[in-house]
């Protein structure tokens, strides 16, 4: 029994613990440094203990400064992190018991860092000129990913060089610029949260000061109490301090200086001699300082001392004008009035400005030490005003105004004759000249007006003018009036008539153009405009014996053609006209009769045009003319290009449209635009204007790219100084290895060195050159021919310029007689020149590039730049196939053998690669060459001879290379080869190179 009952227990207890369940929420947990957050532990079932555990396995206390565990009931503990730090990370585990059956849950907690500036401090000074480094320390984790931005637009510093984003993320901006001022902003991002912040900061930018002198030289008078004033501008950012110093002492406000508010200025008091020499002015800010030195130098200043103002009469005999002057040196005097300069001794011809009224020996100048006097003869009213007395030398001069003052009696001036009419008010003009000023009296009759019971007449003065106001009511009112001005010197009169206006007589009608609907009536303006101006012409037209219907027109200068509108086709008119001014309408013309034209194609229309805005744009309006009296139904406009045929489609328009905009022309043509107006009758002529669009803005060169530089002098020197060093080069490399030139000349003549005849029969023979290497492979000559770069296109690397031997011969292959090879020009966009790719032994270069000429055995071959060198008339060059670029081969395999002790002629390949493809170029006669299967590059292998890819051998037909039987002859052997036509096929060398014989040239 006790068995069972155990049995049960153990049941019991197991169904317990298997009941107990531990659960976390939230089940995991990100928190942000320095933030907090919670964790709930809930148990389900019956547990006497919930605990929890922190990374560390160390059980986490109810309270504590940075973990915190508390229980709110039975069944539930709470873990808080307060103010988590990398230390907090870690798998926290909750556990619950009851007795000795537990259960547990973990949650995995990680730590990461918000996005957190640091550093960004604003603003941030730098210097111009310099490389800042604008700081933004910005953390997170991961770490973030920093983006700069400038007046909102991303900063990408792989587009301009002037810009790094540094590792620590800062930026750094290299030879820093006023405009890089402004605000910035240092923007973070973290990817994998999809966080982000940013920070503005504002960088300010500060210029070294720039200094400039006003004066740097300043003359200063000594000893008569004046101040001398130094000036200096200083600007920079920011606003720069300026002080000045004298002898390295630096001075301030004072008895004796004084300085302005901003210290640009340095006042000098009372100027000594003493005080000579050189002053500095130092303008000083954040970013550094300038200084500019200003000298003073102490003279005496001419200074007026004495002058007179005159006053006379007109008419008086004379009137003389003194000034006296002091300076060191000696100043002379001189006198001005308005534009004209009086000097000593002149007796000139002395005139007012506006008018050059002559007025001969009527200015005297005379000087006695430091007076002078001007004198005036015959005094005029016209002589009144200011003078000036110029006093000056070498340091300066003074100035000062004499007046003279000259009386005379009033002279009126003023139009004598005024046109209105009754009840038209009328001003009447009394312009007056007085001195003293004149008093003005009107008069009509001999009585003064205005008139006690006048009330149509006012008087308006000033002290140059009086105007008679009069607003005639009858005809008794026009007539006669007298001014009279009248001061001490005396009394002046003038009379002025007022008189009746008219209105205008009659317009003459010279012709009358009639069209469909319109005619253009040809006048000329009335023989009296009544005294007034015309304002306006009336026009009147009507059908023979019917009322008449005008229109008025506004009256314009030069005004003689009026286009009437509105008129039947082929119907008799009757016209006249009449002019209109202020005065009212005047007499009409005699009627003129015209009949309209019938119903006919429209005028053409009047054409204008200009270029628009964008230069190679044009806008072309017209003007509607007579539309035949029928309404136009459209526009037909064609233009094109003057230098071609072909017209671009005609464009049709409606009948409302005033212009056309064509656009996209051609830069720097002249177009020929065609307008024509289509009515019921058919079109018009066409209206015709030609217009020329603008030259095609270019960008302006860099200067890198705009020439080397030389003088055309220069480059001169270089090429003959290039081309003497090149000619002694040749000398000396036929000197050593042919025993010729100028310096063998020499050596046998003056030195008794034997020369070449001295030789052994084997040299004679030409055998001399492959003592050493009896390889009867041609030589190779391996050089740049390229006009451009060599690798163009970069393909290959740099081919070598000198003279390599391949390798060794091939069995089959024999000595071979000199020949000529002629390419002909390519026509494709890729170089001629092809790459040739050697065996991994061969000492060439990979890259090379092959010319064809003859040399003489016993002779290097030279360079290209040798005039007597050169063996083929023109190399021309290879047309390409559309195949793959594969260089075609060239057998020499069918050409005459020649036995050991023949004579070994070099082999030289020379191809120079045309400027450009030219389609319209000659064409070549000979087949395409074929690319064999396995193209894999641009380069012409000759690791070995292929077996399948015959090439033929083709020379220019613009060259004398190509006619059969023709001899070629070699400038320096002197031997004669006949150039076969036969195809010949050029056989590839082994690998293996043979050891480099003593006499091998090296180009």
């Amino acid at each position: 029994m006790l068995q069972i009952r155990d049995i049960i227990w153990g049941l019991l207890v197991i169904g317990c613990a298997a009941a107990i369940q531990v659960q976390i929420t939230p089940n995991q947990g990100e928190i942000s440094m320095g933030d907090s957050k919670f964790f709930l532990c809930e148990v389900v079932g019956d547990a006497k203990e919930i605990d929890w555990y922190a990374p560390s396995g160390e059980k986490i206390h109810s309270s504590g400064q940075d973990l915190s565990v508390s229980r709110t009931d039975d069944a539930t503990a709470v873990l808080t992190i307060y103010h988590a730090n990398i230390d907090s990370a870690g798998i926290y585990k909750c556990v619950a018991k009851n007795g000795d059956k537990e259960a547990q849950a973990t949650v995995q907690v990680k730590i990461f860092q918000k996005i957190t500036f640091q550093s960004a401090p604003s603003p941030q000074e730098f210097n111009e000129g310099e490389d800042a480094d604008i700081v933004c320390d910005v953390v997170s984790s991961p770490p973030p990913t920093v983006i700069w931005k400038h007046k909102g637009s991303v900063i990408e510093a792989a587009k301009d060089v002037r810009y790094k984003i540094m590792d620590n993320g800062h930026l750094q901006i290299r030879s820093l610029k006023k405009t890089d001022e402004g605000m910035y902003t240092c923007e973070a991002r973290v990817m994998a949260r999809g966080e982000i912040d940013f920070k503005m900061m504002k960088v300010v930018v500060n210029v070294l000061p720039t200094i400039r002198a006003r004066q740097p030289d300043v003359n200063a008078t000594a000893d008569i109490g004046s101040s001398a004033l130094l000036a200096c501008d200083a600007d920079g950012f920011p606003e720069p301090t300026v002080t000045w110093t004298h002898n390295s002492i630096v001075l301030e406000t004072g008895d004796k200086y004084s300085l302005n508010e901003d210290g640009s200025e340095l006042v000098i008091k009372d100027v000594k001699k003493v005080d000579e020499g050189d002053y500095n002015c130092i303008a000083k800010n954040k970013a550094g300082q300038k200084s500019e030195e200003v000298s003073l130098n102490v003279f005496v200043q001419p200074k007026i001392t004495f002058f007179n103002n005159q006053t006379a009469s007109e008419f008086d005999e004379q009137v003389t004008l003194l000034c006296e002057a002091m300076g060191d040196p000696t100043p002379t005097i001189s006198w001005s009035f308005g534009n004209r300069v009086f000097t000593e001794g002149e007796q000139a011809s002395w005139t007012r400005p506006d008018k050059y009224e002559s007025l001969d020996r009527n200015v005297v100048v005379r000087s006695h030490a430091r007076v002078s006097s001007l004198i005036l003869k015959n005094v005029q009213y016209i002589y009144a005003g200011e003078y000036l007395c110029i006093a000056s030398n070498s340091i300066g001069q003074d100035n000062q105004n004499i007046y003279l003052e000259v009386r005379y009696a009033p002279k009126l001036l003023g139009r004598v004759t005024t046109y209105t009419w009754e009840g038209n008010p009328a001003n009447i003009s009394c312009e007056l000249e007085a001195h003293p000023r004149a008093s003005v009296v009107w008069f009509r009759d001999g009585f003064q007006l205005p008139s006690p019971n006048a009330t149509n007449m006012k008087i308006y003065s000033t002290p140059t003018i009086s105007y008679l106001e009069i607003t005639p009511v009858s005809q008794n009112d026009f007539g006669s009036y007298n001014c009279t001005a009248n001061n001490e010197m005396g009394t002046e009169s003038k009379e002025f008539l007022l008189i009746q206006a008219e209105v205008p007589s009659a317009p003459e009608i010279q012709q009358v153009e009639p069209f469909s609907s319109t005619a253009v009536v040809e006048f000329e303006e009335p023989d009296s405009m009544g005294g007034v101006p015309i304002i306006k012409y009336r026009v009147e037209w009507r059908l023979p014996g019917k009322e008449w219907t005008g229109m008025e027109y506004d009256a314009n200068d030069d005004m003689t053609r009026i286009t009437i509108v509105g008129l039947k086709p082929e119907t008799t008119y009757e016209v006249r006209m009449s002019a209109i001014n202020g005065k009212g309408k005047g007499e009409n013309s005699l009627a003129s009769t015209f009949k309209t034209e019938p119903v006919r194609e429209p005028t053409a229309p009047k054409l204008e045009g200009k270029v628009h805005n964008d230069g190679n744009s044009l806008k072309v309006t017209w003007i509607k003319q007579d539309d035949g009296g029928s309404p136009i139904k459209h526009y037909l406009v064609r233009y094109k290009a003057k230098h071609v045929s072909d017209w671009k489609p005609e464009i049709r328009l409606p009948n409302n449209s005033e212009y056309i905009l064509l656009s996209g022309l051609d830069w720097n043509t002249e177009y020929e635009v065609r307008v024509v107006a289509e009515n019921h009758q058919g079109k018009s002529e066409p209206g015709i204007l030609s217009l020329r669009t603008t030259v095609e803005p270019t960008a302006i060169p860099d200067a890198l790219d705009g020439g080397s530089g030389l003088g055309t002098g220069a480059i001169v020197g270089i090429l003959i100084v290039v081309f003497i060093l090149l000619l002694v080069g040749v000398d000396v490399t036929c000197y050593f290895l042919n025993k010729c030139g100028l310096l063998m000349c020499i050596a046998v003549n003056f030195c008794g060195k034997a020369g070449p005849g001295a030789k052994s029969k084997d040299i004679e023979e030409g055998k001399a050159a492959f003592t050493k290497d009896e390889s009867k492979e041609p030589i190779v000559e391996v050089r740049t021919e390229e006009e451009h770069t060599p690798n163009q296109e970069g393909r290959g690397p740099t081919e070598p310029n000198e003279t390599t031997p391949l390798t060794d011969p091939e069995p089959a292959a024999a000595d071979t007689t000199p020949m000529v090879v002629n390419l002909l020009p390519s026509t494709t966009a890729n170089s001629v020149t092809e790459s040739l790719s050697t065996a991994q032994s061969s000492p060439a270069s990979e890259s090379t590039t092959l010319t064809i000429s003859t040399s003489s055995p016993t002779k290097v071959a030279p360079t290209k730049s040798s005039p007597k060198n050169s063996t083929a008339p023109h190399p021309s060059s290879l047309k390409a196939d559309p195949q793959p670029n594969v260089g075609p081969l060239v057998d020499l395999s069918d050409t005459p053998k020649v036995g050991p002790s023949s004579l070994q002629t070099p082999l030289v390949i020379d191809s120079v690669t045309p400027p450009s493809a030219n389609a319209d170029g000659p064409q070549s006669k000979c087949d395409s060459v074929k690319a064999p299967d396995s193209t894999q590059s641009k380069d012409l292998q000759v690791d070995g001879p292929p077996k399948d890819a015959p090439n033929a051998l083709c020379t220019d037909s613009t060259t004398p290379a190509q006619n059969d039987g023709k001899t070629v002859k070699d400038d320096n052997t002197k031997n004669e080869t006949e150039v076969k036509n036969a195809t010949a096929e050029v056989k590839t060398v082994p690998n293996e190179a043979p050891q480099a014989n003593g006499n091998e040239s090296k180009a």
